[in-house]
This record gives structure tokens, C-alpha cells and sequence, in this order.
């Protein structure tokens, strides 16, 4: 038997646990979600909306995306594709749809500025529409995804509006990582909070988001967060911060995204986002003790009350093992993964600990940050 000072600790501990598990379903409960929008059979004037992507070596993702743009329904639309030094044959891609496409090559990228950033801005510059879209090189939309999108912004007198699309799952790591991804953005970020204009929370989902033209050029654009990786953080709080309103939505049936391609890629598009916009030796230690205190050592209270023979506490711990692994197949079907993978949720916390620890390791070094094949310094 433990020491009652000791089993009161455990218990304490247990709740703190569950209750932080809880709030990750909350927020996936509280989510509003946006589903594409009957035809209107009303024939009115509609804004020009430019599609802004940029786009570096995705001969494999861009054709998809830039075919399901050509095919939208909303008819005031241009697409413009900013060939950002690609190696492969993305040139070709866009040149073989023009003109409903059209190719910038940017100047060389400035110091100072990340790449994608750049590129947007570049982008941005020479559109002509009332409304930019940002969308990544491998998001693949419905036919009234803009359309939809858009009505809704104009609803909602959004400043900003961004979706979460649906991501696509295909490989083990894909199937075991991004299900865990998608509930630390859901509780890291209050993503549902967004939608409160009172509320602090800020995030834009870099894959889709759309800005009026006058606002993203009043409030700086991407110039005005251009040494900044994770961008789309940046450009939300900087909206956040003008008293500008945001808006988000889960929308898996507007949108479908294939992120990573294998875990290689997986590790380093994740490492990327966990440095955040400004890193901090003190915020990812915190995370990484919150990974382990959350989520690996309550899956050793089982085994040590079997060890010592305690009941009330094997039942309280086999209640967290129910509790943990229900919770990550739910996230896991909710994904769009096989629900199995919810039982490797540990795998996955242990990929993310591996993360943090290199996060922590480049910040000690000052080594840079590395995102299709480019080095961002931490200094700036």
C-alpha cells in the first residue's frame, strides 16, 4: 500500500490529468465547422478574390491544387503561383495552365526575409483582388470551397478566415503522428477561442486563410513579419492585436491535405512549427515536462499499483490507461486515421518529446532552423 500522503498525491495528479485531457475534447466539441454551400441561384455582384500560392519544389502536389481551383465555381477568381526557385518541374506545372494561371518569379530572396513570406508578399503585390485567398501548394478544394469560404467571412465581418481542411493519412507516422498534432494545435492555440473578439487566441491556418486586400496591406502583410517562420501565427496575433476580427473553422469537406510524405519530412516540418515565432529555452522545457507529465507518466501508475499490490490505485489507474486511449482513437477516427492508431498514442508523444529535445538542442547552439532546404537564423 502507498502512504496516504503519497495515494492522495496520485489522486490530485489523476484528475489534473484528466481534466487537461478534457479540455483537448472540448475544444474539439466547441469547433464550429464550415460545409460547402448549396448553389445560390442569386445573381450577385461578387468580390475578386486572388488566390495567392507559393510554391517550391511541388511538381507532385501542385497540379491537384491548382486543377480543383480551376474547377471552383465562383467565376471572379485568380490564381496566381509565385515558382519559388524550384528544382523540379513546378515551372512546367504552372506554365501548362495558363493564362487561368499565372507564374511570378520573385527577385532573390532579400536577408532577412523566409522564403514563403517572400513569396506571398511578392504574390500579394501583383494580384488584383478585393480578397487575397493564401493557400498552400498541396491543398486540394470542392468546387464552392471559395465560394463558401468567402460567404462566410462576409457573414461574419471576418478581418481574417481560415479552415482546417481534412489531412489525409497515408503512411504509419502520418496515421500515428498528426493525430496528437491536431489536438496540441487544438489546446496550445484555444483554436475554438479564435471566434470570441474578446478573446486573446490567435492563429491562422497557413494552408487556407483570406484577408480583405486593405487590411493585409494596412497591417504590414507578410513584409511585416518577414524574418518569421511559423508566419501564419504571426500575421493572427498581428490581427489579433489591430482589434481586427478572426475567424476559423473545421471544414473537412471544403479541403483535404496531404502535409508530409514520410517521417523525415514529418520531423522536420514539425521541428519547424514547434521553435514557434520567437523560441524560448523556457517554454520548451515546459512543453516537453508537460508531454511527459501529461501523457507518459500516467501510463505508469497501473503497473506500479500491480507491483505493489494496490488496488484503488490499480483501478484509478486502469481508469487513465480507458480514459487516455479512448480519448486518442476518438482523435484518431475524428482524423480520419484508422482508430487503431489511437492505441500508439504513446509512439506519438514520444516522437513529439524527440522534437522538443532537438528544438532545445538547435536553441542551445543557436544552430538555425531548416524548412525546404533553406537555414533561418534564431538571431533575428
Amino acid at each position: 500500500m502507498l502512504a496516504f500522503p503519497l495515494l492522495v498525491l496520485a489522486v490530485a495528479a489523476s484528475v489534473v490529468v484528466l481534466l487537461y485531457q478534457g479540455v483537448a475534447i472540448l475544444f474539439a466539441e466547441e469547433m464550429p465547422r464550415l460545409n460547402p454551400a448549396p448553389p445560390d441561384p442569386a445573381e450577385r455582384f461578387r468580390p475578386k478574390v486572388s488566390v495567392v500560392i507559393a510554391a517550391r519544389n511541388e511538381a507532385d502536389e501542385l497540379p491537384a491544387t491548382l486543377d480543383t481551383l480551376l474547377a471552383q465555381d465562383y467565376p471572379n477568381l485568380e490564381v496566381v503561383v509565385v515558382e519559388d526557385g524550384s528544382t523540379d518541374g513546378t515551372r512546367e506545372v504552372i506554365d501548362a495552365r495558363a493564362p487561368r494561371v499565372r507564374r511570378i518569379d520573385p527577385p532573390p530572396l532579400p536577408e532577412g526575409w523566409v522564403g514563403k513570406n517572400w513569396a506571398c508578399w511578392n504574390g500579394a503585390a501583383v494580384s488584383s483582388g478585393e480578397w487575397l485567398l493564401f493557400l498552400d501548394a498541396d491543398v486540394r478544394t470542392h468546387p464552392t470551397t471559395v465560394r463558401t469560404t468567402l460567404d462566410w467571412a462576409l457573414h461574419e465581418s471576418a478581418d481574417l478566415a481560415t479552415i482546417a481542411p481534412r489531412i489525409e493519412t497515408i503512411g504509419f507516422w502520418e496515421r500515428v503522428v498528426l493525430p496528437f498534432y491536431v489536438q496540441m494545435v487544438l489546446t496550445y492555440f484555444r483554436a475554438p477561442r479564435i471566434n470570441h473578439d474578446r478573446s486573446r487566441a490567435a492563429l491562422a491556418n497557413g494552408q487556407y486563410w483570406m484577408t480583405p486586400r486593405a487590411t493585409y496591406f494596412e497591417l504590414g502583410g507578410h513584409a511585416a513579419i518577414r524574418s518569421i517562420v511559423l508566419e501564419d501565427v504571426a500575421i493572427a496575433r498581428r490581427y489579433r492585436a489591430a482589434g481586427r476580427r478572426l475567424r476559423i473553422a473545421w471544414s473537412p469537406t471544403l479541403a483535404v491535405t496531404r502535409m508530409y510524405r514520410d517521417r523525415r519530412e514529418m520531423f522536420e516540418g514539425l521541428l519547424k512549427n514547434i521553435h514557434g515565432p520567437e523560441y524560448s529555452l523556457a517554454r520548451q522545457a515546459g512543453f516537453l515536462a508537460g508531454l511527459v507529465g501529461f501523457f507518459l507518466l500516467p501510463l505508469g501508475l497501473l503497473p506500479l499499483a500491480v507491483a505493489i499490490g494496490d488496488l484503488g490505485l490499480a483501478a484509478l489507474g486502469g481508469f487513465l490507461y480507458v480514459a487516455l486511449f479512448g480519448k486518442h482513437i476518438a482523435f484518431s477516427r475524428a482524423v480520419g486515421a484508422p482508430a487503431r492508431y489511437g492505441l500508439l498514442f504513446p509512439v506519438a508523444v514520444a516522437f513529439y518529446v524527440a522534437l522538443v529535445a532537438a528544438s532545445l538542442s538547435r536553441g542551445i547552439r543557436r544552430r538555425p532552423v531548416v524548412w525546404k532546404g533553406r537555414a533561418y537564423s534564431l538571431e533575428r
